[in-house]
């Protein structure tokens, strides 16, 4: 698709994760790749290098009023959610417990959410962007209440000191890189309308956003990195050919 457009094709290794990444998972990456015959420009950003980056646009969030601690384990989410104190907003997956907790109240351990209440009231122009995928082409506009539904207060800064989330890193990562389109799996497409938010908050542009359908085995199962035993090194050894896997995937 890069190609076609006379685009350029970029491969990124998002690890804001560091504590799950290892350095022979980046490895396979490169050779899988390869062996698929895909080709990228030298070096690889890998976020990992550029966290203290995304730290400071995490904190221009939080002077902006923007960012609120919050020490709410997933037990205590879950339990908020099933019982849910009075006065208290219960919009999307997160109940709003530390919602008004200031930021120099944190402490270490905190996660940082996005008050996302009070990001929707910065926001004065409609949330669009274009989709270029299969199911749903078109222009969309994220409504309010379906990024209560799909985000509410997401988390943008991991407990680990100056980690941040994906969702900001790669919003960051797609400005710098001058991104003009994403092509990702389907299963982000509840994410979009968070990072839409982000990059109107940041100042940032939208990229069209291409989501394409889920490779899925030949029983229907889906093809993902939780499932060991479909790595693609698995059908190298098992002698699959790089054309074959471009036909299972429906190239």
């Amino acid at each position: 698709m890069a190609r076609a457009a006379g685009g350029v094709f970029l491969l990124r290794i998002e690890d804001t994760d560091i504590a799950r990444s290892r350095p022979e998972w980046e490895a396979q990456i490169y050779d899988d790749l390869r062996w698929l015959g895909l080709e990228w420009p030298e070096p690889v950003l890998r976020q990992s290098d550029h966290l203290a980056r995304y730290n400071a646009s995490l904190m221009h969030l939080a002077d902006e009023g923007l960012i609120f601690p919050c020490s709410c384990t997933r037990a205590d989410i879950r339990a908020a959610l099933s019982a849910p104190q009075e006065g208290v907003a219960r919009h999307g997956p997160y109940p709003g417990t530390c919602r008004a907790r200031p930021m120099c109240s944190r402490k270490p351990g905190d996660a940082l959410r996005l008050n996302l209440r009070a990001a929707l009231e910065r926001v004065t122009r409609p949330l669009t962007y274009q989709e270029t995928g299969p199911d749903t082409p078109g222009l969309h506009q994220v409504s309010a209440a379906k990024l209560w539904q799909d985000a509410g207060d997401a988390v943008l800064g991991r407990k680990e000191i100056e980690t941040v989330s994906y969702v900001l890193a790669s919003v960051i990562d797609d400005a710098d890189q001058g991104i003009s389109h994403i092509v990702r799996g389907a299963d982000l497409i509840p994410i979009t309308g968070l990072q839409v938010l982000l990059q109107r908050l940041l100042g940032l542009p939208t990229p069209v956003y291409h989501h394409h359908r889920l490779i899925r085995d030949e029983t229907g199962k889906r093809l993902a990195k939780r499932d060991d035993a479909r790595a693609i090194a698995t059908y190298r050894a098992n002698g699959t050919t790089p054309e074959e896997i471009r036909r299972m995937v429906g190239l």
